[in-house]
């Protein structure tokens, strides 16, 4: 019965302190970048966008498919930055439980 009463304030302890990391999380920024540059997108590591930078070389009719496909690049890079962010942060936290590989928490 003591073994039940840990797990249970270990388990308690843990979303605690994944409540904490995803509110770290949401304060995390992350940059993405396509274009040798002209596309700069900024997301919060949990993947909200929060800014988005053209340079003004961009900003013409004519080239409007390119700069569509470079903003969904910057945003894919970003993301995959954030990912990596929210995996760094969720790895501290869960080391040392028995999870199988490939399961995530978040």
């Amino acid at each position: 019965m003591r073994d039940l009463m840990g797990m249970m304030a270990k388990a308690k302890e843990l979303q605690q302190k994944m409540q904490d990391a995803q509110a770290e999380l949401d304060q995390v920024e992350v940059e993405g970048v396509s274009g040798g540059g002209v596309v700069t997108v900024r997301l919060s590591a949990k993947g909200d966008l929060r800014g988005l930078k053209l340079d003004p070389s961009l900003l013409r009719p004519d080239d409007a498919e390119i700069l569509e496909d470079l903003i969904v690049a910057a945003h894919a890079d970003a993301r995959k930055k954030a990912e990596a962010a929210m995996q760094d942060k969720m790895q501290g936290l869960t080391a040392g439980l028995p999870i199988p590989p490939g399961m995530k928490l978040f």
